[in-house]
């Protein structure tokens, strides 16, 4: 059994996460293209080497950063975004502006 330490509820199988991208820039959602916005969504860097990804506790729909090893699958560490990021993006005020 695989273990995946959750930063919020501790260590749980690994059945009990879901995955959800590599961490990559987003761009600015009002001034870029459609396949700016479309390659951010879409395609991957797939590197073989350690990568910051989005992952959630399926139960309790905690979204937090792991890095992990892609060649040996091995999760180095696991991490809550605010060790990241300080402010969140309003997408509702951002299409305001665009609109």
């Amino acid at each position: 059994m695989k273990i995946m330490i959750c930063p919020l509820n501790g260590p749980r199988n690994i059945s009990e996460f879901t995955y959800g991208g590599e961490l990559k820039p987003m761009p600015d959602p009002v001034n870029c293209s459609d396949a700016e916005w479309a390659d951010y969504v879409f395609n991957t860097d797939n590197l073989a080497g350690v990568v910051r990804e989005w992952w959630m506790h399926t139960p309790s729909s905690y979204w937090f950063l792991a890095e992990r090893h892609t060649v040996t699958d091995e999760i180095l560490r696991t991490f809550d975004p605010k060790e990241l990021f300080t402010h969140r993006v309003d997408f509702n005020a951002t299409q305001e502006i665009a609109g």
